[in-house]
């Protein structure tokens, strides 16, 4: 075993013994992020010369996967730091915000996402020139970490059918209205709503602006959302023993690994789909505990039902609904 795989074993045998614990709290330990940080993992990707881990896109997937079977919900308030770790990577940043590439590396700075201008339809969240800076006006329905990240990458819609991109400190401020989500899984993710009412943001915080094209998203983005799933049915099938399932799971990860832009929506759908069947199974073969508060079972059904959410994507959306078996009749 490497030095690397060694150190997550113990990040992942530290979320699997908290995992029931997480499932009840109202926030995740912030140990767990410690943890995260002192094996590498907020710089996962990040070049070894400026201190990362130097993974591959397959190895971090699979770190992914890996910790998401421990505990998902930890592992969904890590990944949210990767928008803003490939920004500061980004020879073309921003020279203030190159300067802190060492410190988003070491998790000593921790990115959340504000993703409002990116959803599919009329913009939900703007950005607007204003003297110095931009005026955000709208709303991020789903920002997770709250109180837990230091920094927000805000995409928002701008001029000129564009997306802005730009560095929100992640705290209550004065033009920014924050709302508790309560979940039926993860909440302890400390998941919020964000509400931009004239939120001031100066124009060195700015990342940079593109493109609005809800149909190009790279299929990277998508992938790493599909180790969450993979970590699911991975925690089902370990308890499950050998079973079909487990031919399943490696076929949905080759599945992913190869998938394009074109089929990625597709290998996402199948991957939550096996999590959800593989939640299910778990809860038959447990039998009746797997209806007690907090039973793995129970935590596992309800984080797959979570994760069909994370198919808000028409196309995602689409092949999920054609895999149940529920596409409208015309």
């Amino acid at each position: 075993m490497s030095e690397f795989a060694t150190k997550l074993a113990s990040v992942v045998e530290l979320f699997a013994n908290d995992a029931s614990e997480v499932d009840k709290a109202e926030s995740i330990p912030v140990d767990h992020l410690d943890a995260l940080a002192g094996v590498g993992l907020y710089g996962a990707f990040a070049p070894l010369d400026d201190g990362g881990l130097g993974l591959s896109f397959v190895e971090m997937c699979g770190a992914v996967e890996e910790l998401a079977s421990a505990c998902m919900a930890s592992t969904f308030v890590w990944i949210q730091h990767f928008r803003i770790l490939a920004a500061v990577l980004d020879p073309e940043a921003p020279p203030s915000l190159r300067a802190q590439l060492s410190s988003v590396v070491r998790g000593e700075i921790r990115g959340g996402v504000a993703l409002g201008g990116l959803l599919p339809g009329p913009a939900r969240l703007r950005a607007t020139p204003s003297a110095n800076g931009w005026s955000l006006r709208g709303d991020a329905p789903w920002v997770s970490g709250w109180g837990l990240i230091d920094t927000l990458f805000v995409a928002a819609r701008g001029p000129d059918d564009t997306v802005v991109n730009l560095l929100v400190p992640a705290k209550d401020q004065p033009g920014l209205v924050v709302s508790r989500c309560r979940l039926s899984a993860l909440n302890a993710s400390v998941t919020v709503s964000l509400a931009f009412e004239s939120l001031f943001v100066e124009d060195d915080h700015m990342i940079g602006q593109v493109p609005f094209d809800p149909t190009r998203e790279r299929p990277e983005g998508l992938r790493v959302n599909g180790s969450l799933a993979l970590g699911l049915s991975r925690r089902c099938c370990d308890r499950l023993g050998p079973t079909a399932l487990d031919d399943e799971l490696l076929s949905c990860r080759d599945e992913l690994d190869t998938a394009d832009a074109e089929a990625m929506p597709r290998a996402r759908a199948r991957a939550c789909e096996l999590a959800v069947r593989a939640a299910h199974a778990l809860s038959v073969q447990r039998g009746s505990s797997s209806v007690l508060d907090g039973d793995v079972a129970e935590r596992s059904t309800r984080e797959a039902a979570l994760l069909l959410t994370f198919g808000s994507r028409p196309a995602i959306r689409q092949a999920l609904l054609e895999r149940f078996g529920a596409v409208r009749r015309t």
